[in-house]
């Protein structure tokens, strides 16, 4: 097995080192290890496991999604956002900054994906802020991390696995993520402005300020994107539509509020349209390649055997999890948030039962610790994604990351002194 990760991780790095395309060194290790490491044809699983990738329902939300923010980023939609939150943000340490963080916090709401929201928020907040001076290493690592809250506030789709794997109420797991969110979200704005009063000089002046009617007259350029998010989360929780069905409600929401203010022309439709085909596209290509990735890893049997060799320990519950957070930040450096659930689930299940784990509240840790692989080189998709965008180095935009990879690590640690913040709401609201 030691062998087996030394040659992966060191290919990897060669790969990615030597410039090959993402979606390429991922397919490339993933024909390593079936060719070296497994008795499978490798043809056959590139083939039909690329096929696979490339027709998921549940995927349709995320070009749809990315539509949608190519729509908002070229309608006077995003420069409200900023008009209407910035009259009440600027006495707040860290100012603007903290619109990639509330923002994110909402989108996910919508969109229940960490890609589509980093992608959808990034179109709108990446531009704005970097032209309005502040520090871009800043930006960018703000939004790597707070994308990630797209895994764990509902509707999640790796909640959606974890309940289907583990027979958990999908609905109780909901109700479980939202403090331990609103707690990342407040962690993420703690940070922000204690970072902006250690460096003043990186965060541009609070512009004069204005009188309260004044503020409010700016806050109503607010109520389109309001309408936006409370339509397509109203979809949702209302049962008129699937998130995936929500993702097409939002575009048409966004297109109709785009025309409604004289933005929507014939040009702008065709250069959202094509802004989303090439960022779905980078997206869709780098799936194929992860989903390559994950079932040679499967076959190889190198998670199964890295959770069989932690389950040989006989942990106490404190340090069994503190092997499987390592464990998990480890697998993330290689498979998807989604992979790692599905292939790791049912061998910890009944180490995690033997401990007197509470389940719902482990659904979360792990969802938690998931997000944090998110933002891990070499195959953080966060990572990837604002790579896309910005077309900065992987590794520069994984350090500015790295400080909400440790406040991510310190809800962990929350969570488990504490773990009220994820079970009271499902209890209190099934008594």
């Amino acid at each position: 097995m030691l062998v087996m990760m030394t040659v992966l991780f060191g290919a990897l790095l060669v790969l990615l080192g030597s410039g090959v395309w993402v979606a390429f060194s991922l397919l490339g290790l993933g024909w390593l290890g079936l060719s070296q490491f497994a008795s499978v044809p490798v043809g056959d699983v590139m083939a039909s496991d690329i096929w696979g990738s490339s027709y998921s329902w549940e995927l349709t939300a995320l070009p749809m999604f990315i539509w949608m923010g190519e729509i908002l980023f070229r309608s006077r939609l995003a420069d409200d956002m900023f008009t209407g939150l910035s009259p009440w943000m600027q006495r707040i340490p860290g100012r603007l900054l903290h619109t990639n963080v509330v923002g994110c916090g909402l989108f996910a709401a919508v969109s229940g994906s960490s890609a589509a929201t980093c992608a959808t928020m990034g179109k709108m907040t990446i531009p704005e802020l970097t032209r309005r001076g502040y520090d871009e290493s800043l930006v960018i690592g703000t939004l790597a991390g707070s994308a990630t809250l797209g895994l764990l506030i509902p509707p999640s789709i790796i909640l959606i696995v974890f309940g289907v794997a583990t027979d958990q109420s999908i609905a109780r797991l909901f109700m479980a993520g939202i403090f331990p969110g609103l707690m990342l979200i407040s962690l993420f704005a703690l940070y922000l402005m204690i970072w902006s009063w250690r460096h003043p000089d990186r965060v541009p002046p609070a512009e004069s300020g204005m009188p309260l009617r004044e503020k409010l007259r700016h806050t109503r350029r607010l109520i389109p994107m309001l309408a936006l998010i409370i339509g397509v989360i109203g979809s949702i929780y209302t049962g008129l539509a699937s998130p995936t069905e929500a993702a097409a409600v939002g575009v048409v929401l966004s297109l109709v509020l785009a025309r409604v203010q004289g933005n929507m022309g014939v040009s702008m439709f065709r250069d959202a349209l094509m802004g989303a085909v090439r960022t779905s596209t980078m997206i869709a290509f780098i799936l194929a390649g992860a989903s390559f990735l994950t079932a040679a890893m499967g076959f190889t049997g190198l998670p199964s055997d890295l959770a069989a060799w932690i389950g040989t320990m006989n942990l106490s519950p404190w340090m069994l999890l503190a092997a499987l957070t390592v464990l998990f930040i480890l697998l993330g450096c290689f498979l998807d948030g989604i992979s790692v659930v599905v292939l790791t689930t049912s061998i910890m299940l009944p180490m995690v039962e033997a401990a007197n784990i509470d389940l719902i509240w482990f659904g979360i840790y792990l969802v938690i610790v998931v997000e944090m692989s998110q933002i891990t080189p070499p195959v953080g998709f966060n990572l990837f994604v604002l790579q896309g965008m910005t077309g900065r180095n992987i590794l520069s935009i994984a350090w500015a990351a790295m400080p909400f990879f440790f406040l991510m690590m310190l809800g962990v640690v929350l969570i488990s002194i504490f773990p009220g913040i994820v079970t009271w709401l499902p209890q209190a609201m099934s008594n």
